[in-house]
């Protein structure tokens, strides 16, 4: 690893998956900080906020979530406006094996890629090394 990632932002209702995931970033010491929301307007209203938060480099987006999924939280990411916006990665988890899920992301857009969850180390390295090759 070169250079740490800034911020990672995972957005998933499922307290075991986030505490997995950050075990696992921890692990691999390949984030400064980790922030977890745990649904898509919590996550909205945070990156939408004036408030100083560190550099985004990567979300982690659950589609099944309560309050606002992801779904409807990738219809309005593409529409908010926000400093980090160009420069993170967002990037769905699922645990869906549905290949209409797949397409239906593609179709909505909005998300650089699709991924089984829950990770582990080696799809996590796999993620990262994918989109941050300059890093990892």
């Amino acid at each position: 690893m070169k250079e740490k990632l800034s911020c990672i932002l995972l957005i998933d209702d499922d307290k075991a998956t986030n505490w997995l995931h950050q075990i696992l970033i921890n692990k691999l010491e390949c984030a400064d900080e980790v922030v977890i929301k745990g649904n898509g307007r919590e996550a909205l209203e945070y990156l939408l906020s004036p408030e100083p938060k560190p550099h985004i480099d990567l979300i982690l987006l659950d589609l099944n979530m309560p309050v606002m999924d992801g779904w409807e939280f990738l219809s309005r990411y593409k529409e908010a406006d926000f400093d980090q916006k160009d420069t993170a990665v967002l990037t769905v988890l699922t645990s869906s094996l549905n290949p209409d899920d797949e397409k239906r992301i593609r179709a909505v857009g909005g998300s650089h890629g699709y991924h089984q969850k829950p990770l582990d180390m080696d799809s996590l390295e796999g993620l990262l090394r994918l989109y941050f090759p300059e890093r990892f």
